[in-house]
This record gives C-alpha cells, structure tokens and sequence, in this order.
C-alpha cells in the first residue's frame, strides 16, 4: 500500500512553488498526496525565516500533527531549517531535518526515514548549496508561480536569506521558456516569475558568479 504525504507552506510564494513541485516529485515516487488536515503517514513542512514567528509557528504546526496523526512521521525543509537545524530536530515530534541542499532529494530521505528517527538532520554548509531546482506551483489555481532564480548574493545585516538559500543562481532562459510551455498546456492563463531577487537572473547558470544571461532577455 502507497504511503500517504501531507504538505503544509509557511511563506512566500516562492516557497508555495516548492512545496507543490515537492508533492509532485513525491506523487511520481509512489506517494499518495493528502491534505494537510486529514490524517497521513507522512507531514512536510515548509518553513519560513523571514517573520519573527518562524519558530512558533513550525511548533505549532508539529504540534498539531501530533494530536491529529500521532504515528505519522514529521519532516521539516525551508530557509528555517537550512538556519537552525538544531533547534528545529529538538522539537518533540520532528523526525528529519532537511537543509537546502537536501530538499529536493525528499523522496530519498523518506524511503529511509523510519519512526524511530527522532531529530534526524541532513544538511550542509550554504557555501556548498549551488545548484538551481525549477519549481511552479499547480494548476489548483488560474495564477501559477514560476520559479526562475534562487538565492542571493547582498548580505544586508537585516535579511537572513542568503543564509537560508544560498548565493544567487538562476534557471536558463530556455529552460524557462520550456517550462512556460509546458504550463501553458495545463490551462494555466496567468504565470508569475518568482524568485529571491529577479534583478540577478543570469547568474550562477553554470556555477560561476558572471551574469551570463539577463532578465530583460527573458
């Protein structure tokens, strides 16, 4: 019998177009996606470092799945967990941790992940975090975010995020024209390009800092 997955987003858009490419890659291994508020062997979340409530909020939500789901095995990704892993594996209930670099190797993870994991965490350094996943969201709603650019590379005191993601890098230009397309099939009338920062689309396209292609050309 297929196991059942429950995603949850906390965030930005751009994280809501990662959780739905995540339930798809999970769908294509074998898993039968649930809502979040149902009963599933398996909860994901998504987190979030840009609020204050980062913190409470993924407490809250591991919480909640403990009452409703208590043998359900819990995972939490995102830019909180890239940031403090640690303290997000020390909350009763979180079985597996994983950093930007692991994210989308999910499938994996949880081919091996059994309950008696507790506070697993599989990450890396953020320097080590250099490759570029395209994400969209699903055809759920008539306006679909696109995912063309990741990471940043300003370190403003104020802003946690090129900690959380990584330097900048970018899809190519005709990856994202493909993929376009193939949204397009799907009845999609609106797509939003989203990223980190657009303005630095072109970088990072084959591991090097040089912008080598640009927004205006997309």
């Amino acid at each position: 019998m297929s196991k059942t997955v429950a995603l949850h987003t906390l965030g930005c858009k751009l994280n809501f177009s990662e959780t739905t490419s995540l339930g798809r890659m999970l769908e294509n291994d074998g898993f039968v996606q649930k809502p979040f508020e149902e009963v599933a062997d398996v909860y994901v979340i998504n987190t979030c470092s840009v609020t204050d409530n980062a913190d409470k909020e993924c407490r809250q939500l591991v919480r909640r799945i403990q009452r409703q789901a208590p043998e359900a095995m819990v995972v939490v990704t995102g830019c909180y967990a890239q940031l403090k892993p640690a303290e997000i594996a020390s909350i009763p209930g979180v079985n597996l941790v994983l950093g930007a670099a692991e994210k989308f190797n999910i499938a994996q993870h949880l081919k091996e992940l059994t309950k008696n994991d507790a506070g697993k965490i599989c990450s890396c350094d953020i320097e080590d975090v250099n490759t570029f996943t395209a994400t969209h969201s699903v055809h759920e709603r008539t306006r679909i975010f696109l995912k063309v650019q990741d990471g940043c590379d300003y370190t403003c005191s104020f802003c946690t995020i090129p900690m959380a993601r990584g330097k900048s890098r970018s899809d190519s230009i005709s990856n994202v024209l493909a993929n376009v397309e193939e949204i397009a099939k799907g009845g999609a009338k609106e797509i939003v390009l989203t990223g980190i920062n657009l303005g630095d689309f072109g970088k990072g396209l084959t591991g090097g800092k040089k912008r080598e292609e640009s927004f205006f050309e997309l």
